[in-house]
């Protein structure tokens, strides 16, 4: 049987809809409104490079641009709308998917025991109950609380002393939740006094629990391999997820389509029936240009956005400079349904003055003309950009404006 085919254009605005990229960042981005954008997308990516904004701002930003930190950080300390938790990273995740998180801590129990006891010894295990103790009579706490004698020296990983490793496990495993971040250090409390009450006390069944979690991938990706639907909550496993599928098509509520990436190719993938037909009804995405976070949900499957963006992207953190391609932490530009180039911008605070974003350069991609327009559209992006930031402008390097990709 021929499979529908669902051709690069319209891969990209189904793929773009679904991720909040396709109409203007406008609307409220607060309170009940900022919680539904969440839970639009599954979860946000949490990070703590801030050369510009920190990810996970980054990333609602560029939905909403009247979005500021301080509203995020209401729905988790007073709204408790989301918790934070792991995904395939640290993520903000709506509250209500709680109860299906008890697998993840289940199974993180089972594989991170092991590997932890091997990296820190049997030290962390013993701080449990004292950790547990010090939150349940005292109240919040950070790892630093837990330091006193406890310093460990470089260990050439994490330098974590035994609290911080109970504590971090204690979370990664359900007993205790993070309550709120002071800068970008954790503070925990115990989940019963973080988690919703009626969320606690419900329970899914595995089965459940992966039914759940790749109906949902499916749905937030508009048309995904097993493999995919696996990664995007990494709540099932890719057998799992493969087991899913082939269930889910049997009982006819998924299909096969074929998705062509920007060379023609074509790649096998589920979708709801009839996606390829409503494609003809949706919008083109606005023709605007936005900042992304290198994290943005769209991009942080980096061979997906190669395949339907032809976008390559890897982070040079690590990377040592003279080796760097780009920089330290660039950020993708999309224009309408295309990633136009990569910019490399930081805050700077020069002795005397106010605090500016500094851009050192831009990377148009393949075949981008940067005319007086697109320049234009590009200076004021990243003078909202600076709202978002609360800096005092942009100062641009003389030879910011790097040859194009063809070059």
């Amino acid at each position: 049987m021929t499979r529908p085919v669902l051709s690069n254009t319209a891969a990209r605005r189904v793929f773009l809809s679904r991720h909040g990229l396709a109409a203007a960042p406008t609307g409220n981005a607060k309170g009940a409104d900022l919680a539904a954008l969440i839970q639009d997308l599954g979860f946000v990516q949490v990070d703590s490079v801030n050369t510009l904004a920190r990810a996970h701002d980054l990333i609602l930003w560029s939905r909403r641009q009247t979005y500021r930190p301080e509203a995020l950080s209401r729905l988790l300390h007073r709204d408790r709308a989301v918790f934070e938790h792991w995904t395939h990273d640290a993520s903000v995740i709506p509250v209500e998917y709680f109860p299906h998180w008890r697998h993840r801590f289940a199974r993180d129990a089972e594989r991170l025991g092991p590997r932890w006891r091997e990296w820190q010894g049997s030290g962390f295990e013993d701080r449990f109950d004292t950790v547990l103790k010090r939150i349940s009579d005292h109240g919040e706490c950070m790892s630093a609380d837990l330091a006193d004698g406890e310093s460990r020296g470089s260990t050439g990983w994490w330098d974590w002393h035994p609290s911080k490793t109970a504590l971090e496990y204690l979370w990664r495993t359900g007993a205790i939740s993070v309550v709120r971040r002071d800068g970008f250090r954790k503070v925990y409390d115990l989940t019963e006094r973080v988690i919703p009450g009626h969320l606690l006390a419900r329970n899914h069944a595995s089965h459940e629990t992966i039914d759940w979690a790749c109906n949902a991938a499916l749905d937030r990706l508009g048309f995904a391999t097993s493999g995919e639907l696996s990664a995007f909550f990494a709540l099932a496993t890719p057998d799992e997820a493969k087991d899913w599928t082939r269930t889910a098509f049997s009982r006819g509520e998924i299909v096969e389509i074929e998705v062509e990436d920007t060379t023609g190719t074509r790649r096998r993938s589920f979708a709801r029936p009839g996606l390829v037909e409503e494609t003809a009804n949706l919008p083109e995405p606005v023709d605007r240009l936005r900042l992304l976070s290198p994290f943005d949900p769209a991009l942080r499957d980096r061979n997906r956005a190669e395949r339907l963006f032809g976008f390559f992207y890897r982070i040079e953190i690590f990377v040592p400079e003279p080796k760097r391609r780009y920089g330290y932490y660039v950020f993708p530009v999309m224009e309408g349904d295309r990633l136009i180039g990569r910019v490399d911008v930081k805050t700077v605070r020069p002795p005397k003055g106010t605090p500016h974003l500094f851009v050192r350069a831009f990377w148009p991609e393949q075949g981008i003309t940067m005319g007086k327009g697109r320049i234009t559209r590009l200076v004021a992006e990243l003078d909202r950009a600076t709202r978002l930031a609360d800096l005092e402008g942009v100062l641009w390097a003389d030879d910011w404006l790097r040859p194009s990709e063809t070059a």
